[in-house]
């Protein structure tokens, strides 16, 4: 049946799951729990119609490869006092990639205390805000 309400409209997401990101964050005492992971989540609104393509073909789709790439780059770079600045550079990335209209990011460390337990931050970035980004100069 239609949809009839007019309020309703396509968008499609591209998802990354749990990437472990190689990197060091923080500092940390000698009775302080260091974390082993430092994990990404990802969220990418794209335009509906690098989804919904025409034909099986790359020329069709937004690829993400080079942004996963550029993201391990970021995450390698350097030592991070916060994971927020980290999330900044790599919010800095997606805001280079026109395709993408908006984006959830989520870093997290675990663990955080007894061998368990996930610590991280998450935020959600508009359209106007990743347009802002580009013209922003992030180290």
């Amino acid at each position: 049946m239609p949809n009839t309400n007019s309020n309703k409209r396509t968008e499609a997401t591209v998802k990354l799951r749990e990437l472990v990101l190689h990197t060091s964050i923080g500092t940390y005492g000698p009775n302080d729990v260091v974390p082993d992971q430092h994990l990404l989540n990802l969220s990418l609104l794209i335009e509906p119609s690098l989804v919904l393509i025409p034909n099986d073909g790359m020329e069709y789709v937004f690829d993400y490869d080079p942004l996963i790439a550029t993201i391990d780059k970021i995450a390698r770079d350097r030592h991070y006092t916060t994971q927020e600045y980290l999330l900044t550079r790599i919010v800095h990335a997606c805001a280079q990639q026109r395709e993408i209209q908006a984006l959830e990011i989520e870093i997290y460390k675990t663990p955080v205390l007894n061998q368990s337990g996930r610590l991280g931050i998450k935020t959600f970035i508009d359209h106007a805000t990743l347009i802002d980004y580009r013209t922003r100069s992030i180290l």
